[in-house]
C-alpha cells in the first residue's frame, strides 16, 4: 500500500513515460501479480516489481518497449537461460510484465482508481493483455458500476468483467481489486505509541490516534497519523470503529481500557490487542464479560492480550516491531501461534488473587 501511495504521488507530479504491472508470476517470485513500477521521464520511479534484480533493465528499455502500444513481456528468474525467456537470474520463477504506456485513456483510468483506493473507494479493474494483434482494453468497476471502459469494448465483454474476480487466473485478462488501506485504530497517545504509528505508515496504513487526554492527542506528537482525536467525554463512539479495523489498546489507563474493551468487543474488530501484563488482561477481561453478559471465552477470542508476537528485545520500539508484526499477519491471514490469554488462563489468575493484588498495588493509579 506504500507503493501505491508513492506511484499516486508521482504521477500527480507528471512527466512520465510507462507504467509496468506483474500480472503473473510461476514459480518462485519476489513480489506478487499486482505489482507496480511507475517510470518519471528523467529516470526517477516509483514502486518495484521485483527484488532489483528486473528494475534496472526495465527502466532502461520501457519507453521505446510501449512505441507502438503497450506490451507483454516475460523474463525468468531461472537459473537455466533458454531462448524464449531472457533472463536467468537466479530467483527460480518466471514473471510477465504488462508494460503500458502513460497518458492514455487507459492508464489514466487506472491511475485514479488507485488514487480513489487511498481515500477508502474500492474499484475492481480489468485489463485485457495486448498481444496477437490485440490491443490493451481495460474496464474499471466501482459498486458493481462501470466507472471506465476502453473504446470498443461490446457488451459481452464489459458483462463478462462484471463477473471475473481478483486472485483468480484468467486467461488473457488481468483481474484485481484495489482495495482501501488498512486501518489501525491507535488507542492511547503516549510516548510508547509514536513508533508504533511510524511503523505502520510505513506500511501506508491509515492510522488514527485517540485519547481522552487532550495533552497527549495531539497532530504534532504523530505526524505519519491522519487523524489524532480526543475523545473527551464522548468516548469512542465518535471512532466510527468497524469490523474490517485494526486496534491496539494501550492507554496505560485502566479506567480507559476497560470502557474501551465493553465497547468494542461486540464490534470484534479483526484485530484488537490489548497492551498490558496478563494479570491486568484477566481482570480487565473477566470485568468486561461481566458487564457485557457474555462468557469469558467469547471475550477471549475477540482479543490478542498480552499484545504482539513474543520476540524478544526492551523498550517502545522492540514493542512496536512486536505489535505491528502480530497485527500485520492477522490482517493478512497469516497468523500462526499466538500468546493471547485463554478462558483457562483468566480463571486461574483470578483463582489465585491475582485481582485482588492488582487492584490494591496498581488501580489506585487511576483514582479507583
Amino acid at each position: 500500500m506504500i507503493e501505491r501511495r508513492r506511484i499516486v504521488r508521482l504521477w500527480r507530479q507528471g512527466g512520465l513515460t510507462a507504467l509496468v504491472t506483474l500480472v503473473r508470476a510461476v514459480g518462485s517470485s519476489y513480489r506478487r501479480p499486482g505489482a507496480r513500477l511507475l517510470l518519471g521521464a528523467t529516470g526517477e520511479y516509483a514502486g518495484t516489481i521485483s527484488g532489483g534484480c528486473l528494475e534496472a533493465e526495465i527502466v532502461r528499455k520501457a519507453a521505446w518497449m510501449v512505441r507502438d502500444g503497450a506490451v507483454v513481456e516475460r523474463y525468468s528468474t531461472m537459473f537455466d537461460d533458454t531462448a524464449e525467456v531472457p533472463f536467468g537470474l537466479g530467483c527460480g520463477g518466471v514473471v510477465d510484465l504488462l508494460v503500458e504506456a502513460a497518458g492514455t485513456a487507459e492508464f489514466e483510468a487506472l491511475m485514479m482508481a488507485m488514487e480513489r483506493s487511498l481515500a477508502g473507494e474500492i474499484s475492481t479493474v480489468v485489463t485485457w493483455l495486448p498481444g496477437d494483434g490485440r490491443a490493451l482494453r481495460r474496464v474499471v468497476l466501482r459498486d458493481g458500476t462501470v466507472e471506465f471502459a476502453s473504446e470498443g469494448l461490446g457488451e459481452k465483454k464489459l458483462a463478462c468483467a462484471h463477473g471475473l474476480r481478483a486472485g483468480e487466473e484468467h486467461e488473457g485478462r488481468f483481474v484485481e481489486e484495489l482495495d482501501a488501506p488498512q486501518r489501525l485504530f491507535v488507542l492511547g497517545a503516549g510516548d510508547d505509541a509514536k513508533p508504533l504509528v511510524k511503523i505502520a505508515s510505513l506500511l501506508g496504513w491509515t492510522v488514527i490516534v485517540a485519547d481522552g487526554r487532550g495533552q497527549l492527542a495531539r497532530a504534532d506528537r504523530f505526524p505519519e497519523a491522519e487523524r489524532v482525536v480526543c475523545t473527551g467525554d464522548t468516548g469512542i463512539a465518535r471512532l466510527g470503529i468497524h469490523a474490517d479495523d485494526a486496534v491496539v489498546v494501550m492507554t496505560h489507563s485502566y479506567e480507559q481500557d476497560r470502557g474501551i474493551l465493553k465497547a468494542l468487543l461486540p464490534v470484534r474488530p479483526r484485530y484488537m490487542g490489548l497492551l498490558g501484563a496478563r494479570h491486568r488482561s484477566s481482570l480487565l477481561l473477566s470485568e468486561a464479560a461481566e458487564a457485557l453478559g457474555c462468557s469469558v471465552a467469547e471475550c477471549c477470542d475477540g482479543l490478542f492480550a498480552p499484545v504482539g508476537l513474543d520476540l524478544g528485545g526492551d523498550g517502545a520500539e522492540a514493542i512496536a516491531l512486536a505489535v505491528m508484526a502480530e497485527v500485520h499477519a492477522v490482517c493478512q491471514g497469516k497468523m500462526g501461534a499466538a500468546r493471547r490469554l485463554s478462558a483457562e488462563d483468566v480463571s486461574r489468575y483470578l483463582e489465585q488473587g491475582g485481582a485482588s493484588r492488582y487492584l490494591r498495588t496498581h488501580c489506585a493509579l487511576d483514582g479507583r
